[in-house]
């Protein structure tokens, strides 16, 4: 695999999470996410904090508080979720320089960022919950609570 498991995946992992468990309905919990993921809470609450100041999640607070998303599944594209969490490398100025790098490295990254960039414009999260679904994940069931007296 070239793309590296940094923000961007960590990103689309909460959001993808969020979309199979919650939707724009249900609440899913910071805790239950990075529990699902593998991960630490502390680790994703910078991203849940980015994400929601974007729109993309929409935060409740409280004791039965959570995250759903801020739009509907198919009007949020993987590239808007990358492009909420992801640094300007660039901006640091701590990356490569030189002749090499500026003339033939960085115009050759480009384009091959420009082309992941198209492939993540045409997915949106709706397709990559019927993914989750394809690949065997249920979904939890949100069953009415009754009580018998």
């Amino acid at each position: 695999m070239y793309l590296r498991r940094d923000r961007a995946m960590v990103a689309v992992i909460i959001m993808v999470d969020v979309a199979f468990h919650a939707g724009r309905s249900g609440l899913v919990s910071g805790a239950d996410i990075a529990e699902r993921a593998g991960l630490a809470r502390r680790g994703i609450e910078p991203l849940l904090q980015a994400l929601s100041r974007s729109g993309l999640l929409e935060s409740v607070r409280g004791p039965r508080g959570g995250y759903r998303l801020g739009r509907p599944q198919r009007d949020i594209a993987l590239d808007e979720i990358v492009r909420a969490v992801a640094t300007d490398d660039a901006a640091a100025g701590d990356g490569p320089s030189g002749a090499l790098f500026d003339r033939v490295i960085e115009p050759c990254w480009r384009m091959l960022d420009n082309g992941i960039c198209e492939q993540l414009k045409a997915l949106n999260l709706e397709e990559m919950v019927r993914r989750a679904e394809a690949a065997g994940l249920r979904r939890p069931v949100h069953e009415p609570i009754s009580f018998s007296i």
